[in-house]
């Protein structure tokens, strides 16, 4: 073999090495992608499953996981609402998550519908704050993934189910809300609002059957009317009338109707109405009704199907953590873990002296089964009695 020839085999050689080279540092990294994708696959199916941090490894594991999705989606979370605006701030603070909230004033109809048009998409919501009612459905249609929360035991067993598809978070009384330089005679109870000083002037913040505040307007009504938790419907004939002498306005009140004067008159929860329009109009007067009496709590509840699984779960702890529930206490609301802040001397005392008066007497809450036989009753009189 001559000199060229020896070193066209040369050449020959190394390249082949070179190529063989290639391939298995193409091969590694294959494997290692592979690797990684399905590791991050693997964690996410774990906290989508998990139904407690300790199940998925712990609290350490939570955070990493949570951090690495890097993204939580929220909805229809006003940031005046109940105090929402500091605890997203707050929980974006401490773990780097940047949080969407999509259709800020939306309603709980509305939430449950995105969660069902946007399952399997990246932007679906990862969890959801609902009227306790659309929780109970919820769970009926299979919506929610349970979870515990370490302070599981805190929160009352009559506000969650026994396997943490959902829990309450905070709530308070339905109470009239006017402005004092516009209202000269204060209404004090449902009976007062049917007088003809108060034509065109009373609203609620929505439809009954899409919102649960609006919902719980028309049960306390129920309340003041013969009904019950359980019977609704005196509640719709009373709205019907309020509709029929003129005096109930047929849109959605919120602060800006207020301020404009096109409902001076709101039948609204007592926390809102001072978090969202006393801290607005200094005039603003709110009063629970005599003749009705009607306390609720809003619903956590984790998307079965969310896009961050693990943040989803890191939320909740968050939420239901004595910052978390102290920041509701702060927005005027009673936090579901009050009795066990107290007990362990962690609620912030000043906001707790701020909160809106409540009625003496023991607070009894709608049961699930009471506020299912009252959504359908709703379903199908609401609109052919009151809005027709």
């Amino acid at each position: 073999m001559d000199s060229g020839t020896a070193r066209h085999a040369e050449g020959e050689d190394g390249m082949r090495k070179v190529f063989m080279a290639l391939v298995a540092l193409v091969t590694t990294l294959g494997f290692v992608s592979v690797a990684s994708l399905q590791s991050g696959a693997s964690a996410k199916t774990k906290w989508r499953t998990a139904t407690s941090a300790k199940a998925g490894g712990g609290m350490k594991a939570l955070i990493k996981a949570a951090k690495k999705e890097g993204k939580l989606n929220v909805i229809a979370l006003p940031p005046t609402w109940a105090n929402y605006g500091t605890i997203m701030k707050e929980f974006q603070h401490k773990y780097h998550i940047k949080i969407t909230d999509a259709n800020p004033t939306g309603s709980s109809a509305q939430e449950v519908a995105a969660i069902n048009q946007l399952k399997g998409q990246t932007r679906a919501p990862d969890v959801v704050d609902v009227g306790n009612s659309f929780a109970v459905t919820g769970v009926k249609s299979g919506l929610w993934a349970p979870y515990k929360v370490a302070t599981w035991k805190t929160i009352p067993n009559s506000a969650k189910t026994a396997h943490g598809n959902w829990y309450d978070d905070y709530g308070g009384y339905v109470a009239i809300g006017y402005t004092g330089t516009k209202v000269k005679n204060p209404p004090k109870s449902f009976k007062d609002l049917l007088k003809s000083t108060y034509k065109n002037q009373v609203g609620i913040n929505t439809t009954p059957t899409e919102a649960s505040a609006a919902f719980a307007a028309v049960l306390a009504a129920a309340l003041a009317n013969g009904g019950s938790l359980s019977n609704i419907a005196p509640g719709v004939t009373y709205f019907k009338k309020l509709y029929s002498v003129g005096n109930f306005v047929p849109t959605k009140a919120d602060p800006a109707t207020v301020e404009n004067g096109t409902t001076p008159i709101v039948i609204w929860w007592d926390y809102l109405q001072a978090s969202e329009i006393a801290s607005k109009l200094p005039d603003w007067k709110v009063v629970i009704p005599t003749d009705g009496h009607y306390a609720a709590f809003y619903t956590q509840a984790i998307n079965r199907t969310a896009p961050h699984p693990a943040a989803a779960r890191l939320w909740e702890e968050f939420v239901y953590s004595k910052i978390g529930q102290n920041d509701f206490l702060k927005g005027k609301a009673e936090p579901i873990e009050m009795q066990a802040l107290i007990k362990h001397h962690t609620i912030t005392a000043a906001a707790k002296k701020a909160l809106p008066p409540t009625p003496p007497g023991k607070l009894e809450l709608a049961t699930s089964p009471e506020l299912t036989k009252d959504a359908t009753v709703l379903a199908h009189t609401w609109s052919l009695k009151v809005t027709s």
